[in-house]
């Protein structure tokens, strides 16, 4: 036996084959390549999004930030600009892409605020549809966006027609996380009664937000607590703050009022921890429901308005029309597809036919 053989033969032992160690394998090749992830923050001005994202992620993403005065606001629309980052931690890196709604239910009529949303999140879904599909898969950028804060003002008494409209409409394209914005400005018992409000809204006009996974039997038990928290929290009431404030010996960030010191972090104050926790700890999930609920029903609804835009385009060809525009031929899937329509209306015609015949014997 060559050398090269016995050493092979000297690491192996009974009964162990040697795959408990694809786990490291992955999460290496996952280090080294680095995660993306992209998070869409929407709601009115001087709602304190952009000091919420600062202090999530521990950065300046808005160093050229400049705010309208009241007028420009009223002729304003909607705008999406998108900030991205690259965070390292411990040796992980996070590609961060924050897209912003500057202008969204600040104008006088806001009926059309949806649109050049809804567009931004198809237009991502197309370009990945169409880079997926492209020669070159393996260095994709993902841009798709992954999770959705909505934020919900503390000066009402629940969700406003704005609110309720826009999460109606973009509730089944993207994961939707609603957060009660500025929320030291209300009292435990008052956040208490608006959570239970938002839900009751959500509920009652049938919205879908982002549901947390429930817990596996064989996880650990302060982990399902950690999960019953956050589900207990939602929506989260929060506040933001990049201000380092000294409260008894110790630095924190959070604001200063006559009356003492709002703290960020602490859980008692907001829900600013739970918040992070949910984003850093959910990253994974929110990126597989993007990927295989939200994505997969942009894919097959574009499919099948290809497969209808084929046929129809076949449909005139043979009955002496225009026929296929140049540019539009079909490809391999869309060819499966028509070929299994047709099955389908066959089988359907036999069916009909067989029916009326046993119509006719009985």
């Amino acid at each position: 036996m060559s050398d090269s053989g016995k050493s092979f033969s000297n690491v192996e032992t009974s009964g162990y084959v040697g795959f408990a160690n694809l786990p490291n394998q992955v999460h290496r090749k996952s280090v080294k390549k680095g995660f993306e992830f992209t998070l869409m923050v929407v709601g009115e001005s001087g709602l304190g999004k952009s000091t919420l994202v600062n202090s999530l992620f521990l950065s300046d993403l808005y160093p050229e930030r400049v705010i309208p005065n009241a007028v420009e606001k009223q002729n304003m629309t909607v705008k999406l600009d998108a900030s991205t980052v690259e965070i390292e931690e411990r040796g992980v890196k996070l590609r961060l892409t924050v897209v912003d709604t500057p202008g969204f239910g600040d104008a006088i009529d806001n009926s059309d605020s949806f649109s050049a949303i809804l567009e931004y999140i198809d237009e991502q879904y197309e370009r990945f549809l169409r880079d997926e599909s492209g020669l070159n898969r393996r260095n994709i950028v993902d841009n798709r966006i992954h999770c959705c804060f909505y934020f919900i003002s503390p000066f009402g008494h629940g969700m406003k027609p704005l609110d309720i409209e826009f999460m109606k409409k973009l509730h089944c394209k993207v994961n939707i996380v609603p957060v009660i914005a500025k929320a030291d400005v209300l009292t435990k018992k008052e956040i208490q009664r608006l959570k239970c409000r938002i839900l009751q809204e959500i509920e009652d006009n049938g919205i879908k937000i982002y549901p947390l996974p429930d817990c596996d039997s064989d996880e650990d038990e302060d982990y399902k607590e950690q999960v019953r928290q956050l589900k207990e929290a939602v929506p989260f009431a929060v506040c933001g703050s990049t201000t380092l404030l000294e409260v008894k010996g110790r630095k924190v960030r959070g604001r200063l009022y006559p009356w003492g010191v709002v703290e960020v972090e602490n859980p008692d104050h907001c829900d600013f921890i739970k918040l992070r926790t949910m984003l850093i700890t959910h990253m994974q999930d929110l990126q597989e429901v993007t990927q295989e609920v939200h994505y997969e029903n942009y894919r097959s609804e574009r499919l099948a308005k290809s497969v209808r835009k084929n046929t129809n385009s076949v449909i005139k060809e043979e009955n002496g029309g225009a026929g296929i525009v140049p540019g539009e031929v079909l490809s391999e899937k869309d060819r499966i597809l028509r070929e299994k329509e047709e099955e389908i209306r066959r089988m359907q015609e036999k069916l009909a036919q067989m029916q009326a015949k046993f119509q006719a014997q009985k």
